[in-house]
């Protein structure tokens, strides 16, 4: 079993508002990071992923639960660990008529590392060549990955990243996409944050889905949407077929192609109630899962759950 770098049990918060309500955004979290890859961190917005990534940074204090990095107990021993983590939470103040390369000068000094690894970390997220230009006309981009290069002075062997591409545009996504793919491949354990389900799928080896506070699904990606979701039935008497679908058990859906069958059921099981009936098949046809269909199918069920 791969080392965990970051590992967490119960981990819950709970906020006391002003009218002296208690509104928890993390309850009972349990976290799972292998070393080595990226790692999705998904929930919809409010799902408490911030806050969670807050409290391993010691930005915040969790209420109850147990936190590890690298099998270090925090936030109590955080000091011990924290120069082997770099994390981009929020934007980070850079000074817009300072090159990209001055900028990350002065905080490679702040922190006592030699002027020759700004260039390696500007080599590490592609901006060589654009080092001596102003940060001002930096495109987000650009920022966002300078702002990655500023955590990877020090050479960190975890990288926690919290929704790095909101706010870009498609090729700014591809840029940070590369990046974060590149580090992953590179040795480097990327704790990549986000909402944006195509990327992840794109560019994570493993993920972690919550919802409400609490962890819905974790395994790697290929795993978690292995399997079909749905099949593509054609038949010519579609109307018939759908009711006979339906009263098979089959949760049914139409639309300009044929009818939508959503079963985890294997195809014999649709062409025998179809067949049994005298409706033969045109076409039958799977429809594979993919990451934003778990997550939705996930997310829901725990919300019902929630308000119920």
């Amino acid at each position: 079993m791969s080392e965990l770098v970051i590992e967490t049990h119960g981990l819950r918060k709970a906020f006391r508002s002003r009218g002296g309500q208690t509104r928890v955004a993390v309850g009972g979290l349990d976290l799972a990071v292998p070393a080595g890859g990226v790692h999705g961190f998904l929930g919809p917005n409010g799902s408490g992923k911030t806050t969670t990534i807050r409290m391993l940074l010691g930005l915040a204090a969790a209420t109850s639960g147990q936190m590890r990095l690298f099998g270090v107990e925090v936030p109590q021993r955080l000091p011990e660990v924290i120069d082997r983590i770099g994390a981009v939470v929020e934007s980070p103040k850079f000074a817009p008529n300072f090159s990209g390369r001055q900028n990350l000068l002065l905080l490679s000094r702040s922190i006592g590392q030699p002027d020759s690894r700004v260039d390696e970390a500007l080599a590490e997220v592609s901006l060589t060549g654009r080092e001596d230009d102003h940060y001002r006309g930096y495109s987000l981009g650009m920022k966002q990955r300078l702002a990655i290069a500023a955590t990877l002075l020090k050479k960190p062997d975890l990288l926690i990243l919290d929704e790095p591409t909101n706010g870009l545009d498609p090729a700014g996504i591809r840029e940070i996409r590369e990046t974060i793919r590149r580090l992953g491949a590179s040795g480097v354990t990327v704790l990549l944050s986000s909402h944006i389900l195509a990327e992840v799928q794109q560019v994570c080896d493993s993920v972690t889905i919550i919802g409400e506070g609490r962890t819905l699904a974790s395994g790697n990606v290929a795993d978690l949407i292995a399997g079909t979701s749905a099949w593509r039935v054609v038949v010519a008497d579609a109307a018939r077929a759908a009711a006979v679908l339906g009263a098979a058990g089959f949760a049914v859906t139409t639309d300009e192609s044929g009818l939508l069958v959503e079963t985890d059921a294997d195809s014999a099981q649709i062409t025998r109630a179809l067949s049994e009936h005298g409706l033969h098949l045109q076409e039958l046809s799977p429809i594979r899962r993919d990451l934003e269909s778990v997550f939705l199918q996930l997310t829901s069920a725990a919300h019902e759950a929630e308000v119920a």
